[in-house]
């Protein structure tokens, strides 16, 4: 049924738990989990006054997209499941589904976190992923900021 499962991952508490159901349910059925970490730079126009170095930024967002990712995959590893990791770099939501066009992902496993005042004019990349991917979504809700 599943194969490939993707985990975006921003590496907070919320991927982490979408990363745990992802990791139980490759556990079950014997599947590979891809774990991604979007590189969402800042918008233009990018001053070296406001952001320094960009070559400096997109460094320091890309070790932060391998800590996370390596995270996602030691906890695979503990399950005895097998991990990918990929890191990218463009609008997240767009780059998730993509990544999951690419990759022939069988299933994407994301959170639904809160939305806050603006989350529902604007959506989330949760919601955006759900209303525009090819394959299939699991999407776990999360009530509040700090829920676990």
């Amino acid at each position: 049924m599943y194969e490939r499962i993707l985990i975006p991952t921003d590496g907070g508490r919320k991927s982490e738990k979408a990363a745990e159901h992802a990791i139980d349910l490759a556990a079950t059925i014997d599947a590979t989990v891809h774990a991604l970490y979007v590189m969402d730079l800042p918008g233009a126009p990018r001053t070296p006054y406001i952001y320094g170095d960009e070559e400096e930024m997109k460094e320091e967002y890309r070790n932060y997209g391998e800590e996370v990712t390596t995270d996602v995959c030691e906890m695979a590893a503990n399950a005895g499941v097998e991990c990918v990791t990929a890191i990218e770099q463009g609008t997240i939501h767009e780059e998730i589904i993509n990544y999951a066009d690419e990759k022939n992902i069988d299933l994407i496993v994301m959170v639904a976190g809160f939305r806050g005042k603006f989350g529902g004019l604007l959506g989330t990349n949760t919601e955006k992923v759900v209303r525009s991917s090819n394959v299939p979504v699991t999407s776990l809700r999360m009530k509040e900021l700090g829920s676990s």
